[in-house]
C-alpha cells in the first residue's frame, strides 16, 4: 500500500473542519457509551494491551483519566490550525511506552502498526456511535468517515504505510485484526470489570451505600451494551453469548437514545473541546481563543503530573 507522506513541502497537514462527518460525530456526548469497547478492543491489541499492564495508571483514576483524555484527542479533530500541535503532544505521550511483555515480544506504543490500529479503533467509534445511536449511516457516509480518518491520522506525522489505501482494503484490515491478530489479555478484562469502579462525576452527590446497590446493573448493562457492538469474532475471543432476543434489545435501546438526545440543545451535545471547535468555525468565539482544556478535577494526582504519558495542561505542572 502506497500513501503521500504526511508532510508535503514542509507544510502541515491540513486539518479536518466543520464540513466533515467527524466533527459532527466524533465529538458527541454518546460516544461515551462505547467507551468500554474503545478501551478494551485497543488492550485487545498485543502490545497495546502490554503498555496498559506495564505502563499505565488507568485503573487508579478511571473516570478522571477517560475525561481529561478526551481534550487532546478531541483536539486533534477540533483544534483547526492548532490540531497539528495538538496531534504531536498525544504522540509525545507515547515515547516511553515500550517494553517487553509476558511471553518475551518486545513493544513500542510508537511501532506504526500499533499506534495506528489505536486511531483505527478512534475511526471505526464513528461508525458505530453512528449506527448505533443517530440513526445508521449511508455507505456514501461510511466511505467519507474512511476518507477523513486518513487526513484525521496525518495529522500525528506517522508512516502512513499501515493505513488502507481504500474502505475496502480497511475491512479486510479490520476483519484480520479481529480474527488473528487480538487477543483476551488483562488489560481487556480490567477494562470490562466495572464491579469497583467508583461513581462517575454526574452521580458525584449520591451517596456511597446507593452506588454500592446500583454498581452492579451499571456493570452488567454497559458490559451488555459493549458486548452488542462487537464484531463476532472478538464476541467469540471473549467468550461472549450474543442471542437474536440480545439483537433486537440492544437496537431498540440504541433508538431510544437517538430519539432522546433530539431533545438535547444542538451545541450542548458535545464535548467542550469539540463546543469550543465549533464556536470557533461558527464565528461566536475568535480564532484565536485559547483551547478549552480539561478543568482540575480531572487531573492525575499531584506526584504523577510531570511523568511525559500525562496530559496535563501548563498552568497545572509542577514548576520545579
Amino acid at each position: 500500500m502506497t500513501q503521500p507522506p504526511s508532510r508535503v513541502a514542509g507544510r502541515d497537514p491540513e486539518p479536518l473542519g466543520p464540513d466533515s462527518l467527524t466533527w459532527h460525530i466524533f465529538g458527541d456526548w454518546r460516544g461515551l457509551l462505547i467507551a468500554l469497547w474503545a478501551g478494551s478492543m485497543q488492550n485487545m491489541h498485543p502490545e497495546l494491551g502490554a503498555g496498559v499492564e506495564q505502563h499505565s495508571r488507568f485503573f487508579d483514576e478511571r473516570w478522571q483519566r477517560l475525561f481529561r483524555s478526551l481534550y487532546p484527542i478531541g483536539g486533534v479533530i477540533y483544534d483547526g490550525p492548532r490540531a497539528h500541535a495538538t496531534a504531536r503532544e498525544v504522540r509525545g505521550y507515547h515515547d516511553t511506552i515500550k517494553g517487553t511483555d509476558r511471553f518475551g515480544r518486545r513493544y513500542h506504543a510508537l511501532n506504526p502498526g500499533t499506534f495506528y490500529w489505536a486511531h483505527a479503533t478512534f475511526f471505526v467509534s464513528t461508525l458505530i456511535i453512528a449506527e448505533n445511536f443517530m440513526g445508521g449511516l449511508t455507505e456514501s457516509q461510511r466511505r467519507q468517515l474512511f476518507d477523513e480518518h486518513k487526513r484525521w491520522y496525518r495529522m500525528y506525522g506517522m508512516s502512513m504505510r499501515p493505513v488502507p489505501d481504500t474502505w475496502e482494503e480497511f475491512q479486510e484490515y479490520w476483519d484480520h485484526m479481529c480474527r488473528e491478530v487480538l487477543e483476551d489479555n488483562r488489560a481487556t478484562r480490567d477494562v470490562l470489570d466495572l464491579s469497583r469502579i467508583g461513581r462517575p462525576p454526574l452521580l458525584a452527590r449520591l451517596p456511597s451505600p446507593l452506588w454500592t446497590l446500583v454498581r452492579p446493573v451499571v456493570h452488567r448493562s454497559f458490559v451488555w451494551l459493549t458486548v452488542g457492538m462487537y464484531d463476532p469474532p472478538v464476541r467469540e475471543r471473549l467468550g461472549y453469548t450474543w442471542t437474536p432476543r440480545d439483537e433486537r434489545l440492544h437496537r431498540l435501546v440504541g433508538t431510544a437514545i437517538g430519539f432522546a438526545f433530539r431533545f438535547v440543545p444542538w451545541q450542548r451535545r458535545y464535548h467542550p473541546r469539540a463546543r469550543a471547535g465549533w464556536r470557533r468555525a461558527l464565528g461566536k468565539e475568535p480564532a484565536t481563543a485559547p483551547t478549552v482544556e480539561t478543568p482540575p478535577r480531572n487531573l492525575p494526582p499531584v506526584a504523577e503530573r510531570s511523568r511525559p504519558t500525562h496530559y496535563v495542561p501548563a498552568e497545572h505542572r509542577p514548576t520545579g
